[in-house]
């Protein structure tokens, strides 16, 4: 017996599908405690893993138990109508699914033909699991429900209270590039697809009211197929006749919409909202004396006004409102920006910590449980998804406020030169008492540049007499407080007189004002600067910073592992629950390797390289 039921695909498309009774997430949920492994699927999986390696679904299982309990995500589920699968395992299917980068299809396959997973999750050989659109249904719940994190969070309780992670210690942070899941669009394909998405938005939704304004047949033939899929034209002028075409047939239509009279509901259909913007970022639209509209596109260099918005705001796609054009040195992408944050205690670190308890639950019989591992695993203790023209240093506070509600954070905070600021120096000291170890940018000034003559760090400030005293001797003629970009700084001027018969003049100052002028931020975050620069010179700050340089080794599991670097569905809040389900698996493939005291991947030797050491042996 099937039910149909509608659903929206991860991709935006309405569809149909047969949900069947055994795998309908319905509108209703009762928690549940998850049933334990029922005993002809344990004593398959312990016949053919007896004295082996268990795979990961069944050491999860073994080790954690019930991990994501029914009732944490309740909210997301009424209390009447069908009944719908067990929420708490679904997530775990979504764990286990990120962990192999198995599409839906093949997650649900794997959950009825898999002993391992059947085991996790508790069914016994007859169970005929789930149709794959459960998934779709499960994702678009919790993210309406704002849980993403969940997951991340209850399986980050959990280390906590095996003494696998804690506040304190030492962790790291980097960021990398997430191509979002829609197709690049330049500007003339990017208007015409929007004008061509609210037309097939407008056929299903009012086919009736669409067929009295516009010419069926000739914005069939204009608008029928995928404005990426066909050759654009080769010259300038008739780019630019096209993409005029397109923004007339784009405000003619938004004016048939928003005309007097018309339904007020078809003004709330996404895509219209979509078309508004897009028209508006490329063009501007005037009336000349003659009363003839005339629009014009926008150009990037355009003198009086009329130039591109920034690409923070400036939308790349009709389907994924939250992608954003970036560019980091030689890359360019379309997309979003992910942050990883992970433990990494070094070896002096480990030994003086007590041991963690290893497993919450007894191990089958007959399964190895070896600890010959480090005492401590790194793990991730945060993911951050954000836009991609979101700068580094503009989301570490989120990412500490993250590690604080979980009683995460760490002591010492490792981050490369894109993360630091003064602010953020003092700040996050200040806050939450992490230590950012980072280098800092340098004095960017000619002097300090050149390395010839004299910089900022060369004068002496008297911040109690509001002066300060260049190496020549001579004393400040004023102390400003300004605010500069937002921040509050003083600026400090020497008086030319001073300057210009000084003999150190050329090696001070070329300004046309004959005099030396510093910008410096407030006392506290000026010293932090001017410690954190002399620091990084030293040999042992530079070894201790090395550290750091093991987040690029996660940033390639998860690549590798979850294919991080792709976004699987379209939207920066299903980009973010993808996100945190793999950081979820990559914890748990760390743990399957401590437990079984494997590396985390293969260590390779060239055989030239065994060449060169047998011959200097």
């Amino acid at each position: 017996m099937c039910l149909p039921v509608w659903v929206r695909d991860d991709r935006g498309a309405a569809g149909s599908c047969l949900s069947r009774l055994w795998g309908w997430v319905g509108v209703s949920m009762v928690p549940q405690p998850w049933p334990e492994p029922a005993a002809e699927v344990a004593r398959a999986v312990l016949a053919k893993y007896s004295g082996r390696q268990v795979p990961l679904p069944v050491a999860v299982r073994d080790r954690f138990g019930e991990l994501f309990a029914d009732a944490e995500f309740a909210c997301a589920f009424g209390a009447t109508g069908p009944r719908g699968w067990s929420p708490g395992r679904l997530a775990l299917v979504t764990v286990f699914q990120m962990a192999e980068n198995l599409t839906d299809r093949q997650a649900a396959e794997a959950v009825r033909d898999r002993l391992s997973w059947a085991y996790a999750l508790g069914l016994d050989l007859a169970d005929a699991g789930f149709d794959h659109t459960v998934l779709c249904e499960f994702r678009s719940r919790v993210v309406a429900h704002r849980l993403e994190e969940k997951v991340l969070d209850l399986l980050l309780a959990r280390l906590k209270e095996m003494g696998l992670v804690g506040a304190g210690g030492k962790q790291r942070t980097d960021s990398t590039a997430v191509i979002a899941a829609v197709r690049d669009l330049n500007r003339l394909e990017l208007v015409g697809e929007s004008v061509r998405a609210l037309v097939e938005a407008l056929s299903a939704a009012a086919p009736g009211w669409l067929a009295q304004v516009i010419d069926v047949p000739g914005w069939s033939r204009r608008y029928g197929r995928r404005i990426d899929t066909w050759k654009m034209p080769a010259f300038k002028t008739r780019q630019n006749a096209l993409a005029l075409d397109y923004a007339r047939d784009g405000f003619a239509l938004l004016g048939a919409v928003y005309a007097p009279g018309q339904p007020a509901w078809l003004r709330e259909l996404p895509a219209v909202q979509v078309l508004r913007c897009v028209l508006l970022q490329n063009y501007t639209r005037t009336t000349a004396r003659n009363g003839r509209e005339v629009i014009k596109r926008r150009e990037k260099d355009t003198e009086g006004g009329d130039g591109l918005p920034p690409a923070s705001i400036r939308l790349t796609s009709p389907y994924d409102t939250d992608a954003r054009w970036a560019a980091k040195r030689d890359t360019f992408w379309n997309g979003f920006k992910v942050h990883i944050s992970e433990t990494c205690a070094t070896q002096a670190d480990d030994a003086t910590r007590p041991t963690p308890e290893v497993t919450s639950k007894a191990a089958a019989p007959g399964r190895p449980s070896p600890d010959r591992a480090p005492k401590h695993p790194n793990l991730i203790t945060n993911i951050a998804t954000t836009t991609s023209t979101l700068p580094d240093s503009k989301a570490l506070e989120g990412i500490h406020q993250s590690q604080q509600r979980r009683d995460l954070l760490p002591d010492e905070h490792y981050l490369d030169s894109g993360y630091p600021s003064a602010e953020l120096i003092t700040g996050s000291l200040a806050r939450y008492g992490v230590a950012l170890i980072t280098p800092v940018l340098l004095d960017t000034s000619r002097q300090a540049k050149a390395k010839e003559g004299f910089a900022a760090h060369d004068f002496t400030i008297d911040w109690p007499a509001q002066q300060a005293i260049c190496p020549a001797g001579h004393t400040s003629a004023t102390w400003n407080p300004v605010v500069q970009e937002g921040v509050p700084k003083t600026v400090v001027t020497f008086a030319a007189l001073d300057c210009i018969p000084c003999p150190f003049k050329q090696q001070c100052t070329t300004a046309k004002s004959n005099r030396r002028q510093l910008s410096l931020h407030p006392r506290e975050m000026t010293d932090a600067l001017r410690a954190a620069r002399t620091q990084q010179q030293t040999k042992d700050w530079n070894k201790d910073y090395a550290l750091r340089a093991g987040v690029e080794g996660t940033i390639r599991q998860a690549t590798a592992v979850a294919d991080l670097h792709h976004a699987r569905y379209r939207g920066r809040a299903k980009t973010h629950l993808e996100h945190t389900y793999s950081a979820a698996a990559l914890n748990l493939i760390r743990l399957d390797a401590w437990w079984n005291g494997h590396p985390l991947d293969r260590t390779r030797t060239t055989h030239l390289a065994r060449l060169e050491l047998s011959l200097t042996a």
